[in-house]
């Protein structure tokens, strides 16, 4: 699996979308981030997942899933191993992120942010002399 594999897989979940958060590309769901490609240059996704969550997925696969060192990974945020994932790890992963992330909005009560548009720059208006 690949970067691309992550994205098409993440959004392929109900109401995914990608976005960015400082310059890096995330998924969100109700505007809250999900899972990001803030590692990818590494060779990672990550998860948003719950410690007990985490436990489970590195108990089974040491070798596709690490949490992210520091306080982080201590939240339970979670690298996968892109190229040792297969399509039904990875994509059981994202939806686990996923499903946690719609939860955890329905829960707290709170609108659904709205992610932030790309807006392309705008081209200088004043006429030429």
């Amino acid at each position: 699996m690949n970067a691309n594999d992550f994205r098409r897989i993440a959004l392929s979940l109900e109401g995914a979308e990608e976005s960015s958060h400082m310059g890096q590309p995330d998924f969100r769901v109700d505007g809250r981030i999900f899972a990001t490609l803030a590692s990818e240059k590494q060779g990672y996704g990550n998860l948003m997942l719950t410690l007990e969550q985490q436990a489970l997925f590195v108990e089974e696969l040491p070798e596709v899933f690490l949490p992210i060192q520091g306080g982080w990974g201590r939240m339970g945020m979670t690298h996968i191993r892109l190229a040792a994932a297969n399509e039904d790890v990875l994509a059981g992963a994202l939806r686990t992120a996923w499903q946690l992330r719609v939860e955890k909005n329905r829960k707290s009560g709170k609108k659904p942010r709205v992610a932030a548009k790309r807006i392309p720059p705008a081209k200088s208006r004043r006429k030429k002399r």
